[in-house]
């Protein structure tokens, strides 16, 4: 009895000790999320306890401020656009790893995983380097093929990943149907590699809307998001930058329900 009791007692301790570990590490990592989505909406512009009250001022101020908008258009931009070249070079690219033996392929495996290993400012100053040589000026343009570089195998590894998971028995069956080659890619391998290719061009979007080192070194006269904030923080913070990152977070948990929307209706197909 008193062993059962014991034992007991020990079970309940460690299931308590596991749920504050739990609570400890969810309040470290969003307990700061939390404190910028809160004084958001607080009255007064310092960011100091107790609360002055609730207000909209500061979102109107975001949407006020047109060098801000410009910035969040720049980023838009960049990260579209450098997710779009990411998917038009790294699937083919995941492609040719998977179905061809070709001389230097696993050098050439490893020199696209290269700039996902690489510190951004590594990139950036490479980057850099590149440009001025070719006499290239430095723009938004210049920013896309930065990221594009430095996020192109997130999208080789996960097509590559799922091409690896893909029978071959569906393309001989389409073959053996009649199909050609470039049917058999649109109508078989791709509804298969869909969520592959969602997932990277989220992941990739996200990393480059965010991307600091590799922006600093090759962008223009243009600013995008990121840098304009860091440029902004360098004055302080302000109410408004906490605004931004409110509408940041709640525009990703969009984004992400959507992409797990997408993925769920792919896999139940």
């Amino acid at each position: 009895m008193i062993q059962a009791l014991n034992n007991t007692l020990f079970r309940r301790l460690g299931d308590g000790v596991f749920v504050t570990m739990i609570a400890s590490i969810l309040a470290f990592l969003y307990l700061p999320v939390i404190v910028l989505i809160v004084f958001s909406f607080n009255d007064s512009s310092s960011l100091t306890l107790p609360l002055s009250g609730f207000t909209w001022k500061w979102y109107q101020s975001v949407f006020a401020n047109e060098d801000l908008l410009r910035a969040l258009r720049n980023s838009f931009y960049v990260a579209s656009l450098a997710t779009v070249l990411t998917l038009v070079i790294g699937v083919p690219a995941a492609f040719a790893l998977d179905r061809l033996n070709f001389p230097g392929k696993t050098l050439f495996r490893r020199l696209v995983l290269l700039p996902l290993v690489l510190p951004g400012i590594i990139t950036g100053i490479s980057m850099l380097n590149l440009f001025k040589l070719m006499g290239f000026s430095l723009s938004l343009e210049t920013v896309i093929i930065g990221h594009a570089t430095a996020l192109l195998s997130v999208v080789v590894t996960q097509v590559f990943a799922r091409l690896q998971r893909l029978s071959r028995s569906y393309e001989e069956a389409a073959a053996d149907l009649g199909a050609r080659p470039w049917e058999t890619f649109f109508l078989v391998i791709l509804p298969n590699i869909r969520s592959a290719m969602i997932g990277s061009a989220l992941l990739s979007f996200t990393l480059s809307f965010d991307e600091i080192p590799v922006t600093f070194f090759l962008t223009g006269r243009d600013n995008t998001l990121p840098m304009y904030i860091w440029s902004t923080m360098r004055r302080g913070l302000t109410p408004e930058i906490n605004a931004v990152g409110t509408l940041i977070i709640a525009a990703s948990l969009v984004l992400i329900v959507l992409s797990v929307s997408l993925l769920k209706a792919d896999d139940e197909r």
